[in-house]
């Protein structure tokens, strides 16, 4: 298919959206773009992006900031290991580069947090380097146009796309390729209701021509999800503060914020959460009184995590203490302030509506 990039080129040029990444070459800002969109829809990125860009318009803004005020902007995202990662490389690249973020690709390569993809997609928008990207839109439309039927996933259908977009790249365009085959699978050859009565490749088609769209890609097996029980603490005082704990370890939400948790194999009652060594500390201590439980279930990529929130609104006459083990501080829980996880965010914003409109405690 000789004319296929001559093709997807004229259709990105009339068909393409307008997003705010697309109207700059600056590879700070493409870079940023990248590394949200990797995880979100166009519609709530683009969102995110304009806050990022705003709140941190160049490397050093970023660089100077603190990891806690990245993670904030970032809250809702998920994969907040990027945004550590980001904030790394900001001061990385501020330290060691005079604050002129790369554009080449073995370089970028060198960056931590950033893949062939990501360095594929800022090399090739913003120094004209010819080096493909691959993603999931890119191997679903060349698979589909050529007949690549290995699973996604696997080295030979990586292989064979990969290879085939370095043949067909634009050495003149490549910003503009990458970006269109990727457009064209977002927007055309979408993943369930592929647009073929109207798409440009109908007639050599292989997928089309075969009745194949809904096998090619073939799916990748399914990874095993990870099931997981964490029963929370909501420890507040009449004046509006909390009990709140940083997650330090290597785990989800690394470095972000939440309630007292206790996990276990299964949602627990407060007798049971109490029976523990370390939460008789809080029992001994304040006189713990539970107005309140709710139950929540989060769904992370490859977890699910079911909660239970228990509120234990402290007597009038109590004064929070806190344990010397683990980081916990007493914040104000409508406002705390700190980057949280979005499980904890729903259980604060759920407390607050029922606190302000009911005469829950």
């Amino acid at each position: 298919m000789n004319d296929f990039t001559e093709k997807i080129l004229g259709w990105y040029q009339i068909n393409h959206r307008k997003l705010p990444w697309r109207e700059t070459n600056d590879p700070y800002k493409i870079w940023v773009s990248e590394i949200i969109m990797q995880q979100t829809r166009v519609d709530q990125g683009t969102a995110y992006y304009l806050r990022f860009i705003e709140t941190f318009p160049d490397i050093n803004s970023l660089a100077d900031a603190s990891e806690q005020d990245v993670l904030l902007l970032w809250k809702g995202l998920g994969y907040y290991s990027r945004a550590r990662n980001m904030h790394a490389t900001a001061i990385f690249v501020r330290d060691a580069f005079n604050a002129v973020f790369p554009s080449d690709f073995e370089t970028l390569l060198k960056l931590k947090g950033i893949g062939r993809y990501t360095a594929a997609a800022i090399s090739s928008i913003c120094a004209g380097e010819a080096r493909p990207v691959v993603d999931g839109n890119v191997i679903r439309v060349i698979s589909r146009i050529f007949g690549i039927q290995e699973p996604v996933g696997s080295s030979g259908s990586a292989r064979k796309v990969f290879t085939m977009a370095d043949e067909l790249i634009s050495q003149e365009n490549p910003g503009d390729f990458n970006q269109a085959v990727m457009e064209f699978g977002a927007i055309q050859c979408k993943p369930a209701k592929p647009s073929c009565d109207n798409c440009i490749f109908r007639s050599r088609c292989v997928a089309f021509n075969q009745n194949l769209t809904t096998s090619i890609p073939a799916k990748k097996k399914e990874i095993q999800k990870r099931t997981r029980w964490f029963n929370y603490l909501f420890i507040h005082d009449s004046n509006g503060h909390a009990i709140f704990r940083k997650r330090t370890a290597t785990d989800i939400w690394k470095n972000l914020f939440e309630l007292p948790v206790l996990e276990s194999g299964k949602l627990l009652s407060i007798q049971e959460i109490v029976q523990d060594p370390f939460w008789h500390y809080f029992t001994d201590k304040m006189l713990l009184s539970v107005t309140g439980m709710t139950d929540f279930r989060h769904q992370l990529t490859h977890q699910t995590i079911h909660a239970r929130f228990f509120g234990i609104k402290l007597p009038a006459d109590s004064k929070i203490v806190l344990p010397d083990e683990g980081d916990f501080r007493i914040l104000p829980w409508s406002d705390s302030g700190l980057p949280v996880s979005r499980l904890v965010e729903k259980f604060l914003q759920a407390h607050e509506i029922q606190a302000t409109g009911s005469n829950y405690h």
